[in-house]
């Protein structure tokens, strides 16, 4: 795998800091989420992002059992950059929970990656580069693209069940306590992809008991690229105000989803 030249003289409001093993992050200051994705992203490479949503905010709460100081996770979410197609756009595959008027997506799914754009919703990102070669990332986009054809659907039971795993290390290894048949939450089908292609991001972990903070902090050799924006203490009220009423609109949503699912369930 590449590594980066620490000689190198880097752009303004990039810091990189010291490798730890095979492994680099380099932070990214003074981007929006669409310059970052648009400079970092690329096939093959993972993507994490943390928001403000409910659901954002249990699973970093949860993730606190990670950390030996029981400081909250980063990461809420993970996702694969699948690259550019036809239509100019970079597109992700990503297990989500999607919720669009009057129609609601609950599974493996390929979106355009201006999905996260909007800082509101995605206030820190991440990309992780693997270093693959052109051969181990067609193979990991061809078995992401295969459980798209398949619908395998996003277990909001399953994510509960990694959750009850975090409070005892013992289950981690374990088969998820609430799993079910053609099911993967986001960094379970993140796990799972990378399993099949023989590299494995949280060794002795269960897939469907993965985190995107165990996605993170994997050992195997890659180069972190990371956003941290400075948040201005004085932000505009009015802004604080719309993301609230978003926030409040999206829980909702999540909620009559939840209840759907539970009824076909």
């Amino acid at each position: 795998m590449d590594t980066t030249d620490q000689n190198r003289a880097e752009p303004a409001g990039v810091t990189v800091l010291p490798a730890t093993a095979a492994n680099q992050t380099i932070i990214v200051t003074d981007l929006t989420n669409r310059e970052f994705l648009e400079r970092y992203a690329g096939p093959g490479r993972v993507g994490l992002s943390g928001g403000v949503t409910l659901i954002d905010k249990a699973i970093s709460r949860a993730e606190r059992h990670l950390d030996s100081e029981g400081r909250w996770g980063s990461w809420s979410h993970a996702f694969l950059f699948q690259g550019s197609r036809h239509d100019g756009h970079h597109w992700v595959i990503e297990s989500d929970l999607q919720v669009n008027r009057k129609h609601i997506r609950l599974g493996v799914q390929e979106n355009r990656v201006s999905k996260y754009f909007d800082e509101g919703y995605y206030t820190t990102l991440a990309v992780l580069d693997f270093g693959l070669a052109e051969a181990r990332v067609t193979a990991l986009l061809g078995e992401a693209l295969e459980l798209v054809a398949t619908r395998t659907r996003y277990s909001l039971r399953e994510l509960a069940g990694t959750l009850i795993a975090l409070r005892d290390p013992e289950l981690r290894s374990r088969e998820n306590l609430l799993a079910r048949q053609s099911c993967l939450f986001c960094s379970a089908f993140v796990q799972h992809l990378f399993r099949k292609v023989g590299m494995d991001l949280a060794p002795g972990i269960n897939a469907k008991n993965t985190t995107p903070e165990d996605i993170s902090l994997t050992h195997v050799p890659h180069i972190t690229y990371l956003l941290k924006r400075e948040t201005p203490q004085n932000q505009n009220s009015g802004i604080r105000a719309r993301i609230k009423r978003r926030v409040r609109s999206r829980v909702e949503k999540l909620r009559a989803a939840r209840k759907n699912v539970t009824a076909a369930g």
